[in-house]
């Protein structure tokens, strides 16, 4: 099993955008702990609170340059500035329910974005790496049991998740194009439901139930038995990582997509994880909440994850149990005992990357 290797990070120049988020943040953190050099590019964060900024994640980074993906100018300038040679490329629009509300702009964010990024890197000097990560719903869902391949149509019937394939799409044509010319190595990432502490989006299973069990009220779950591939955030950094470090190498075929998803195990319905959640809390009612008239949102997705082993040796650490764990208990530790967010976070990193990995 291949974990990220704190050797090649140390003094790496890294370009990260969407560094403000949910995911996007633990990455700055773990890359902070190894020593790189990270300059983040991103809006400010969006919700309240909001891991960012109660993990103080600026703090030790090159620089967090707070601007819109889609701006054009404003990417070149801050990736030129940076002098980055990895680029780790997170930011985007990432809730399905507000794609339908706002169409145009995550097509902007998510394929215009991404071409932002690709254009702004190959007419740099010093990039050797980008790394554009998407998501599993960029497949065609044909609601099957089978977990998708890389090599599965891309679709997406929802504007976000539609939107992930045409940006897989933009990272093809890049690659084919201008990248070898321009000495860049170019992979894309496709991670499955990614769950964690931290986490205060809206339409998100577990803030949603973390709103709740502070509240003293009932967890609503609209799609209770649709199925997911759920992960603890660290999962896929650690897939990204090593990807980029593979990248770096030039090692044959990792210019390429990726899936970074969890165990079988792992892959279970909206109301089990609410209910292992709930349980792990130690209180909680779960209140069914279906809308006749909601958007549609695809009821079975899984990912077979057989390339990131056998080309990168990862694999995923934390099985479901451990997954709700760590996610609980940091909200716990964090909301109700008043634990350091920053602390919690760098704990938990220490523990994944540690030689028992237990909770």
């Amino acid at each position: 099993m291949r974990f990220p290797n704190p050797t090649f990070w140390a003094g790496k120049r890294v370009f990260l955008t969407g560094h403000t988020g949910f995911k996007g943040t633990w990455l700055a953190l773990w890359l902070q702990t190894m020593g790189a050099e990270v300059s983040g590019y991103a809006l400010a964060p969006d919700t309240t609170p909001a891991l960012f900024t109660l993990t103080d994640a600026a703090q030790g980074m090159a620089a967090s340059t707070l601007a819109d993906i889609r701006d054009a100018a404003a990417v070149a300038a801050a990736l030129a500035a940076s002098q980055a040679e990895i680029v780790l490329h997170l930011a985007a629009q990432p809730l399905v329910r507000a794609s339908y509300t706002d169409p145009l702009g995550t097509y902007a964010t998510n394929v215009m974005g991404t071409a932002h990024v690709l254009e702004a890197a190959r007419r740099t000097n010093h990039v050797k790496v980008v790394q554009v990560i998407t998501t599993d719903k960029c497949y065609e869902n044909r609601e099957w049991l089978y977990p998708y391949r890389e090599t599965d149509r891309l679709g997406g019937h929802d504007p976000y998740s539609n939107s992930k394939a045409c940006a897989e799409l933009v990272v093809s044509s890049y690659r084919a194009c201008f990248m070898a010319e321009a000495g860049i190595h170019l992979a894309s990432a496709r991670a499955g439901n990614v769950i964690g502490g931290g986490d205060w989006a809206a339409d998100r299973i577990v803030p949603d139930c973390i709103r709740a069990l502070t509240a003293s009220q009932a967890i609503a779950i609209r799609n209770p038995h649709a199925i997911r591939p759920w992960q603890h955030v660290l999962e896929p950094l650690a897939g990204y990582l090593v990807l980029a470090e593979a990248q770096y190498a030039g090692q044959a075929n990792t210019d390429s997509g990726f899936n970074f998803g969890p165990e079988p195990s792992n892959v279970v319905s909206v109301g089990t994880l609410a209910e292992a959640l709930v349980a792990r809390w130690g209180s909680g009612v779960l209140q069914i909440a279906t809308d006749p008239h909601a958007v549609h949102e695809a009821h079975i997705l899984k990912l077979d994850i057989s390339k990131a082993r056998a080309l990168l040796d990862w694999t995923p650490r934390w099985d479901f149990a451990k997954t709700i764990a760590q996610t609980a208990d940091w909200y716990r530790r964090v909301l109700l005992t008043g634990e350091s967010a920053r602390a919690v976070c760098l704990e938990q990193i220490d523990c994944y990357t540690s030689s028992t990995g237990k909770p």
